[in-house]
């Protein structure tokens, strides 16, 4: 005998089913940010981006690694995993067509500029949000690479003129992600409710 009452069928179809490779790569993109701010935090303490070595230092809940060198294993580590992850990421969606509903289009832009429909609005802003994360995502990775092997990769550090000039930028684009995040969350909450939060990961 099936117990569920109508409402709470039409709420399971309505609840929105993502596919396991997507699901898997959010999980790999949350544990491996997680450990490369955590462990980057920790290199970071070692030779403040601001100030110098007697400049702001992060609190040690607040890392991972426990020295520098293990700082650096965490993070190193964790890169990788994060960089392929991307890459095959990136792939799968061009294989399957799945960035023409994933990333902005012109007609996100003209919702965004003449729409008074609130939900196709705030989906708009959710598409948007989610294709400026790419470059901000890839940024980290290039200027990482670029302190990864500062010898190997010289070209990458003149790129951004200098070493410090390239540690800011790098540093940087830790807040920018987490600002990003905040943000496709909320979007998410707002266009499909805590069901499509939800479907990411499970």
């Amino acid at each position: 005998m099936n117990s569920l009452t109508p409402d709470k069928k039409s709420e399971l179809r309505l609840t929105p089913k993502q596919a396991i490779l997507a699901r898997i790569f959010h999980w790999i993109n949350l544990i491996s940010l997680l450990v490369m701010m955590t462990s980057g935090l920790q290199i970071y303490n070692a030779n403040p981006v601001f100030g110098g070595r007697e400049g702001w230092h992060i609190p040690a809940l607040f890392l991972l690694g426990g020295w520098l060198a293990g700082g650096r294993h965490w993070h190193f580590a964790a890169m990788w995993f994060f960089a392929l992850n991307l890459l095959w990421y990136g792939i799968y969606i061009l294989v399957n067509r799945r960035w023409k509903h994933r990333f902005v289009s012109s007609k996100d832009i003209k919702a965004l500029q003449i729409s008074q429909n609130n939900k196709r609005r705030a989906y708009a802003w959710h598409r948007l949000v989610y294709t400026a994360i790419i470059p901000v995502l890839l940024l980290a990775v290039f200027s990482g690479l670029g302190m990864y092997k500062p010898v190997q990769f010289h070209w990458i550090v003149d790129l951004f003129g200098s070493w410090q000039a390239l540690r800011i930028v790098h540093f940087i684009t830790v807040p920018t992600v987490i600002v990003f995040a905040i943000a496709h969350y909320l979007l998410g909450l707002k266009v499909g409710g805590q069901r499509l939060i939800d479907s990411m990961f499970w």
